[in-house]
C-alpha cells in the first residue's frame, strides 16, 4: 500500500540503480531530512516532486581523485553528476586549515582530504630529489599522524613528483596507515617502460610496501601512471597482489591523454623518449596551441600544465574494465582554465562514450566504479562514506539523475570549463543543488567528511613534532 509518509522530496518512476545491492528497476525513492527513507514500488508523496520518468537515478557519484574543492570546479563537478570530491592525491599537511578554509566557502559538493607528503617534505624545506633524514623522517610521520588525528581521510604519496622519497621515508607512513586503518594513496614512481625504472618496477615498490606494512594502497591514474604501454601485466601484477591477501585498489579517468605541469620531474629530461612523445604531442591545457621546443622551455619557466598524447586507448579500456579499478578525474577546472578536460567530464563520458556508446562496461559496473567502489575504499574509518555511494533506506540522500541516452561530456583541451550535459538533477544531503533548468547556486549543501576524529585506546599519542 501507500507510505503514509509525507516526505520532503520524492523522486517517481525513475529506473533506480543501487550496485551495492545490484537493484536495477522502476521505483520510487522517498527522502526526509537529507536522508533516503523509502525505495519502493508503492506509491509515494512530498512536499517537492521530480518525475524520474525515463531518467536513471543513480547515488551522487564520488570522485575519489579530486583537488580542493574551489569555488570555479565545485560547479563543474555538480555538472558532472559528482557529489563528493575528494582531494586524494594531495590534499593538505595541514587538514584543520584546509577543512576550515573549505568549510567557509560553502561548496556545492561534499569534501575531504588526505595529508598530502608532499607539501609536508616542502615545509621541512626537502627538494624533491633530496632524501629525508631521520629526523626528517620522525618529523613527516608525526606531522602525519597529527594530520590523521584531525580527520585526514589517508595519505597521499607521489614518488615520480618526488624522486627522493625512499623506502626509508615511505614505510614508517605505510604501518603508520594501518595502525589507523587509512589507505595510502600512491602516484606511483615511474609512467613507462623504459628502463631503467619501469611501471612493473613502480608497482612492485607499492606492492612490497603493502605487504611489509600491511596497509592498504590505492594507485592513483593507472591508465598514466604505472599501467601505461604495460596495462595487461600491470592489471595482472595488482590482481595477484589481491590474491595474496593485499588490499590494493586503483582509479581510472576516461581519456587517451595526460596532463600536469611543465616543471615537474614528469618532464625531467629524457621525457620524450619515455613517454614515446616529442613536443608536438604536449598541448597547452585551456587552448589550441600544440608546443614547441621553444615554448615549452617558455611554459615550463611559467610552471604551466599541459596535456600529452600519450596514452594507447587500449590500456584506457584495459583499465575502465578491470574490477579493481574505480573512476577518479585526477583534476578539478581552476581560475584561467589551464585544465585537462576531466576536470569538467569525466563521469558523464565514462558514461556516455565507454557505456552507451562502445559497450566497453555495463551501466551497473560503471556506476559501482562511481559509487560504492570509492565508498568502500574509504569507509573502514569514515562513517560518513558508510551513508555514501548507496542507494537505500539510511544512506545520505546524495543523488545523481541523468537521460541515459543524453549523458556525455562537452570538455576538451581547449574548453575544459564546458560543463556535461544529460545530467539533469543532482541532489545533495537532500537538496537539489542542479535541475534541468540549470545549477542552483545558492543551494550549497556540501559538508566535509572526515574519519572519526577519536583515536583507538590502543594507539599510543606521538607529540606534534614542529621545527626545521
Amino acid at each position: 500500500g501507500q507510505s503514509s509518509e509525507h516526505h520532503d522530496l520524492v523522486i517517481l518512476h525513475g529506473r533506480v540503480i543501487d550496485p551495492e545491492t545490484g537493484f536495477d528497476g522502476i521505483a520510487n525513492v522517498g527522502i526526509t531530512g537529507g536522508i533516503i527513507r523509502v525505495i519502493s514500488s508503492a506509491p509515494i508523496t512530498g512536499k517537492q516532486i521530480i518525475d524520474g520518468t525515463g531518467l536513471v537515478v543513480t547515488p551522487g557519484f564520488i570522485d575519489i581523485l579530486s583537488y580542493d574543492p574551489n569555488p570555479i570546479g565545485a560547479w563543474n563537478k555538480i555538472a558532472d553528476g559528482v557529489t563528493t570530491a575528494l582531494a586524494m592525491h594531495g590534499g593538505s599537511a595541514n587538514p584543520d586549515a584546509w577543512y576550515a578554509h573549505h568549510t567557509r566557502n560553502r561548496p556545492p559538493v561534499n569534501f575531504g582530504a588526505s595529508f598530502f607528503h608532499t607539501e609536508a617534505r616542502h615545509q621541512l624545506g626537502l627538494s624533491r630529489y633530496q632524501p629525508a633524514n631521520a629526523r626528517h623522517i620522525r618529523q613527516l610521520t608525526a606531522f602525519a599522524e597529527h594530520a590523521l588525528r584531525r580527520g585526514a581521510l589517508g595519505i597521499s604519496i607521489s614518488p615520480e613528483y618526488i624522486p627522493g622519497a625512499t623506502g626509508d621515508e615511505i614505510l614508517p607512513l605505510m604501518h603508520l596507515a594501518k595502525q589507523y586503518d587509512v589507505p595510502v594513496f600512491f602516484h606511483a614512481r615511474y609512467s613507462d617502460m623504459e628502463e631503467p625504472g619501469t611501471n612493473l618496477d613502480a608497482l612492485n615498490e607499492i606492492i612490497a610496501y603493502a605487504r611489509t606494512s600491511g596497509a592498504a594502497v590505492h594507485i592513483e591514474h593507472l591508465n598514466s601512471t604505472g599501467g601505461t604501454f604495460s596495462m595487461p601485466q600491470s592489471l595482472g601484477m595488482l590482481e595477484q597482489a589481491r590474491q595474496d591477501g593485499l588490499d590494493i585498489t586503483a582509479c581510472t579517468y576516461p581519456y587517451a591523454f595526460w596532463a600536469t605541469y611543465l616543471n615537474s620531474a614528469r618532464f625531467d629530461r629524457g621525457w620524450q623518449t619515455r613517454f614515446r612523445i616529442s613536443f608536438g604531442d604536449l598541448q597547452l591545457g585551456g587552448s589550441s596551441e600544440r608546443l614547441t621546443e621553444q615554448s615549452f622551455r617558455k611554459y615550463r619557466g611559467m610552471g604551466k600544465l599541459a596535456v600529452a598524447y600519450a596514452i594507447p586507448e587500449d590500456d584506457v579500456v584495459g583499465a575502465l574494465q578491470s574490477p579493481l579499478v574505480m573512476i577518479g578525474s585526477d583534476a578539478i577546472l581552476e581560475r584561467g582554465f589551464n585544465n585537462h578536460p576531466r576536470a569538467s567530464g569525466t563521469f558523464a563520458r565514462t558514461l556516455g562514450v565507454y557505456v552507451r556508446e562502445r559497450g566497453v562496461l555495463s551501466l551497473m559496473d560503471a556506476v559501482a566504479k562511481m559509487t560504492i567502489l570509492p565508498a568502500r575504499r574509504l569507509e573502514l574509518r569514515s562513517e560518513a562514506m558508510r551513508r555514501k555511494g548507496r542507494l537505500s533506506a539510511g544512506a545520505d540522500a546524495d543523488i545523481t539523475i541523468f537521460d541515459y541516452d543524453k549523458v556525455l561530456d562537452r570538455a576538451t583541451v581547449e574548453h575544459p570549463e564546458y560543463q556535461s550535459t544529460g545530467i539533469e538533477y543532482v541532489i545533495v544531503h537532500g537538496q537539489i543543488v542542479k535541475d534541468p533548468a540549470g545549477l542552483r547556486r545558492s543551494t550549497r549543501p556540501g559538508r566535509p567528511i572526515r574519519n572519526r576524529l577519536e583515536p583507538d585506546p590502543l594507539v599510543p599519542a606521538t607529540r606534534m613534532v614542529t621545527g626545521q
